[in-house]
């Protein structure tokens, strides 16, 4: 069984269950250091993130970013070296004890914290946040919720960008990772934030897989 057929496995039994999140520490801490077993950690960053923001130039000169679900940090790592003062969080303490040890000198701080629980100072407190892949991990009934906390984060005239599998509006969800519409996302705009740029397209991957990459801005 793959790595990735056993991560699925691990996180649909926390779902039936009644537990949608608690199966990602699991997943770190039975890696026991091994990143091959985390299916989404290259140990690189995130290439539709490098993508955009080279098209972007971005670059920053003391602003503030946030991402979500961290994971091993590696794209806090690359917004950091951008000039961001960056803050990464993931609901998993083995993750954040993980990045901690691969970055042991980075300006980036990694933080435990559950999206769903986000610390006050964070509210309208980032120029950028950054949200990949973690959308796509949570069941359907839990998006609402989700998006109205990500929105919470994104300060007056700042952006926050949405990676994620993409489908259909008309299509079927399939299985965990769930692919998400244009219509899954469209709530973040009745929470005030405007849809800037909207991507949808299929990546360059060794198995490619379609995505969407959409711009938001407060």
């Amino acid at each position: 069984m793959s790595n990735r057929s056993k991560a699925r496995d691990l996180a649909r039994e926390h779902l039936n269950s009644g537990d949608a999140t608690g199966w990602f520490e699991i997943l770190y801490a039975r890696a026991d250091g091994n990143a091959d077993v985390i299916p989404w950690a290259d140990l690189v960053p995130n290439p539709n993130l490098v993508a955009w923001a080279e098209r972007e130039r971005l670059r920053s000169d003391g602003h503030r970013a946030l991402v979500v679900g961290c994971g091993l940090g590696d794209d806090a790592e690359y917004l950091a070296g951008l000039g961001f003062e960056t803050i990464a969080f993931d609901i998993a303490p083995t993750a954040i004890d993980w990045c901690r040890r691969r970055f042991p000198e980075s300006p980036a701080a990694y933080r435990v914290a559950d999206l769903f629980r986000m610390p006050g100072e964070w509210r309208t407190a980032f120029d950028l946040v950054v949200e990949a892949y973690t959308l796509q991990s949570l069941p359907v009934e839990m998006h609402g919720q989700a998006l109205s906390c990500l929105a919470s984060t994104v300060r007056p005239g700042g952006r926050l960008l949405v990676i994620c599998r993409g489908r259909d509006a008309e299509d079927e969800r399939g299985k965990i990772p769930w692919p998400l519409s244009r219509a899954d996302l469209a709530p973040l705009t009745d929470l005030g934030l405007e849809e800037v740029s909207f991507e949808d397209y299929v990546d360059d991957e060794h198995l490619p897989v379609r995505r969407l990459r959409v711009v938001y801005r407060a």
